[in-house]
């Protein structure tokens, strides 16, 4: 299983970042191994609009079977849900803190969005 989390760096080392559509970079993680591939995110960063949508696409399409993030507008999350993604929303801390978090079960699968759009 690929789980996905925002960063604002591109290692494991990195903060969360609080936004999904327009986090810096997307990290595509196995939480097994920790293997993972940091994906640029600046196109959508960008985008005038849809950036959540966009980068749900994009996860998607990595194969992610999980979101952790902290803030997931609604247009986002129905893309997530649409795609059999799981989104867990208000993480923090590093990306690493975030995936033993999960791991650890101590992270709870959000109901619905957290923001009404972008923050």
């Amino acid at each position: 299983m690929k789980i996905v989390v925002t960063a604002k760096g591109v290692d494991l080392d990195s903060e969360v970042d609080q936004h999904f559509g327009r986090a810096a970079y997307l990290l595509v993680i196995d939480p097994d191994s920790f293997e993972f591939e940091a994906i640029d995110n600046s196109e959508n960063v960008k985008a005038f609009k849809g950036a959540g949508i966009q980068a749900a696409t994009m996860i998607h399409e990595k194969g992610a079977k999980v979101l952790l993030t902290g803030y997931c507008g609604p247009n986002a999350f129905k893309t997530c849900q649409a795609a059999g993604i799981q989104v867990i929303n208000e993480v923090s801390g590093t990306v690493r803190e975030a995936v033993v978090s999960f791991k650890n079960g101590e992270l709870k699968i959000s109901e619905g969005p957290n923001t009404e759009g972008h923050v």
